[in-house]
């Protein structure tokens, strides 16, 4: 039972926009708050699906000048958030636009930072304190259903030179818009659908087990935990189930605001250092790591884990039953979508200290609801790899 005596605070700066077709709000959207010039950001994959074309040419018709800078790459790196606002201040640009899954409105937020501060190398914004200006007009467009990037206060950009990935996290942030159109996650191939999917449901388990969950992030994160475990499946084997895959995107954006105003904890810390090191999809990392922290934690969250397990649709007779159904979910919906084994991946067992290391040097490490050293994230590692 929650101590409903303990203060917190609430903030959500963003507005949402969201409905099937709701992405031609764009323009309305720009000239409501005085944005002439955007950059656009996005990738290679968005750009390919036609998704960019569809936006652009809403720009062109209503006489919108824009550039477009498509170079960002899975796992945003430093390097693309630097080009990007060179680009942007070439340009002249006064708002930015991110269109795609979590990597091009990461690097976005964290171009709006460098273009906010007058800044060149985005190391310098490392952390929860050092952006403190508010950024030009961030408007954010999701294609996948997944980081819940839209509506955080962070960005998580690799480092190149130390090679992991650091947080650039304020509420200064966050976007002033996002445009959630669930037709617009239509074209996603199952791979990536399951992939966001995982990512999207680990946001929400973390955030309501987190040490720092709060009452209004808890009530977003359980439903957001209904939304998305009764709708992945259908979401990755029919990609056109619009139902489904409006379910997908609003429980996203629900356990977006609620990890925003919780925490991740120590799924997120391996699966950024595994990501960092070895440039994995970390909607693959957190889904294979999930149930093994989740084991890890259960002593100490049992009731949590409990409740969970109501919002996935069980019954039983007991807070531990329950407890341990939820752990159980998750592993199996991870091969119902047919995500890949820890030990199938190109990873090397050598790098697994380090990675133990870099895991618990994680910010978000402080927020597990269980303590956890290097030496219990390297035990978790070893489990995740070696059990069939």
């Amino acid at each position: 039972m929650n101590n409903l005596t303990l203060p917190f605070s609430f903030t959500l700066p963003t507005k949402i926009v969201y409905g099937p077709g709701c992405v031609t709000a764009l323009i309305d959207e720009l000239s409501i708050n005085g944005g002439s010039k955007p950059i656009i950001i996005t990738d290679g994959g968005v750009k390919n699906a036609g998704i960019l074309d569809g936006i652009t040419d809403l720009l062109q018709v209503n006489k919108i000048n824009y550039i477009v800078y498509a170079g960002v790459e899975a796992n945003p790196k430093d390097t693309n958030v630097e080009e990007g606002a060179k680009i942007a201040r070439e340009f002249g640009a006064d708002c930015i636009i991110a269109i795609g899954g979590g990597s091009p409105i990461d690097c976005a937020k964290s171009v709006g930072v460098l273009l906010a501060h007058d800044a060149d190398e985005i190391k310098k914004y490392e952390g929860k304190t050092a952006a403190t200006k508010p950024l030009p007009l961030l408007i954010t467009i999701p294609t996948t259903s997944g980081t819940g990037s839209e509506l955080t206060f962070s960005s998580v950009i690799t480092d190149t030179k130390n090679n992991y990935k650091m947080t650039v996290k304020s509420p200064y942030t966050a976007a002033k818009v996002a445009i959630c159109d669930p037709e617009l996650t239509l074209s996603l191939p199952a791979a990536i659908t399951a992939s966001t999917g995982m990512d999207a449901l680990t946001h929400a388990i973390e955030a309501y087990t987190a040490s720092c969950a709060e009452p209004i992030s808890d009530a977003m994160a359980l439903y957001a935990v209904e939304l998305i475990y009764n709708n992945l499946v259908a979401a990755v084997e029919d990609g056109s189930n619009l139902q489904a895959r409006s379910a997908m995107l609003l429980g996203s954006m629900i356990a977006g605001i609620a990890f925003s105003h919780s925490d991740v904890a120590s799924v997120h810390c391996i699966a950024e250092s595994l990501g960092g090191v070895n440039d994995l999809p970390h909607g693959v990392c957190n889904a294979i790591f999930l149930p093994y922290v989740m084991d890890y934690n259960m002593v100490y969250s049992v009731e949590r884990y409990a409740r969970i397990a109501r919002a996935m649709g069980f019954i039983f007779e007991n807070e531990a039953e329950g407890a341990q159904k939820a752990v159980d979910a998750v592993k199996k919906l991870a091969v119902d979508v047919n995500l890949p084994l820890f030990s199938s991946l190109d990873v090397n067992v050598k790098d697994f200290e380090i990675l133990a290391e870099m895991s618990a040097k994680n910010i978000s490490t402080e927020s597990n609801p269980r303590p956890m050293a290097k030496e219990d994230y390297l035990k978790v590692i070893n489990n995740a790899y070696y059990e069939k």
